[in-house]
């Protein structure tokens, strides 16, 4: 998910795969993910605890956005398993409120106004994870949520931005390695997994290639990209040089209108708006086995050289529309103003975030 506000209502190029860790440095951990599906890859998630005795939950990992909230018993509208502070001795509340609003959300659909907004408490507590444990750990309870979250199976969201912040910087206080590699595989294949502080080998095959992000540092994984091809065609609009953000909580992609009709208009001019969900496109579900759609997107890695993560063709329906079930929404949404991939593309790549050298990896999945 992608966080585009908070609202506060109080003050306050190829790389060997090789990882060397100092005297001080926790060994790398993996957490296994499960998969949340329906229609299409929409959600990631897996294990954390909070407080003493430790309570268990489940979040999504989310690169697009820093802060760790969950739902509480504080929470009527929640009803995803909720954490109770006061069965925990290590429980401090932070006695301010705020709310956050998701530009993205849980699944496939368009975010419309703040029809994805959490209400939150401040809080710290201990928490715990992959065998880690970290005290005093910023973080928020959900006191209400927008009936969007309904679906979900899991409890909250785990932000994993491009700077080290509250679970995260715990860990890298306490010696491990400031980056963490994420394995998000199809239901097919299972076995998604989260390493922190390192990189798990074998996942992938060849060799990883980086791309360091946009300096001045803005806490946002993102990547300029010089150009899109789409079955191996472009257009001079798609040779444009856009930024693109890299959300592991979104589940498609979401490119501004005219690029999203430039993409599709090489796949199939029957491709076309879903007047039922705006910002949405469409096709009749029996054409989706035909159609060509490998999405093509260029960075430039570390070494200067140029190299393509593709979407491929098996991606291009998330599923039929609830309205019409004989059109399947196509993966792309249209928002004005944010050039966005999910797990769309993050599905078929093993992908490294590397908070403390700020770049990015990826290399292909085995």
């Amino acid at each position: 998910m992608f966080s585009i506000f908070l609202t506060l209502l109080f003050c306050a190029g190829a790389s060997s795969r090789t990882i060397t860790l100092n005297s001080r440095a926790l060994a790398p951990s993996n957490v296994p993910l499960d998969d949340f599906f329906k229609g299409t890859d929409l959600q990631w998630f897996g294990n954390i605890s909070i407080g003493t005795p430790p309570q268990e939950i489940t979040v999504v990992f989310d690169t697009g956005s820093r802060t760790l909230e969950f739902a509480s018993t504080l929470c009527g509208s929640c009803n995803q398993a909720k954490f109770d502070s006061t069965r925990s001795s290590t429980f401090v509340d932070g006695g301010s409120t705020s709310s956050i609003t998701f530009s993205t959300g849980v699944g496939v659909d368009p975010v419309v106004g703040a029809n994805y907004r959490l209400t939150l408490r401040s809080a710290t507590d201990t928490v715990s994870i992959g065998g880690f444990e970290v005290p005093n750990v910023a973080l928020f309870l959900i006191t209400d949520q927008t009936p969007k979250f309904a679906i979900d199976p899991f409890s909250g969201i785990q932000g994993m931005g491009a700077q080290a912040t509250g679970l995260f910087a715990g860990l890298v206080a306490q010696g491990l390695p400031s980056l963490f590699s994420l394995y998000l595989t199809p239901l097919a294949v299972g076995n998604a997994e989260l390493t922190l502080g390192g990189i798990d080998e074998t996942k992938f095959k060849g060799d990883l290639v980086f791309a360091s992000l946009p300096k001045p540092a803005s806490g946002v994984w993102r990547l300029p990209s010089p150009g899109i091809t789409v079955n191996g065609k472009t257009t001079t609009l798609l040779q444009t040089t856009r930024s693109i953000i890299f959300d592991s909580g979104t589940s498609n992609v979401l490119f501004s209108t005219d690029t999203t009709e430039a993409i599709y208009a090489l796949i199939s001019p029957d491709i076309v708006p879903h007047a039922a969900e705006p910002g949405t496109y469409g096709i009749a579900c029996d054409r989706i086995p035909s159609l060509a759609a490998s999405i093509s997107i260029a960075f430039t890695a570390q070494n200067g050289s140029v190299f393509d993560l593709t979407i491929p063709s098996s991606e291009l329906s998330v599923g039929p529309f609830a309205d019409d079930p004989t059109v399947c929404q196509t993966l792309i949404n249209a928002f004005d103003g944010l050039e966005l991939v999910g797990g769309s593309l993050l599905k078929h790549y093993y992908s490294v975030w590397d908070v403390g050298a700020q770049r990015m990896g990826f290399a292909e999945v085995v």
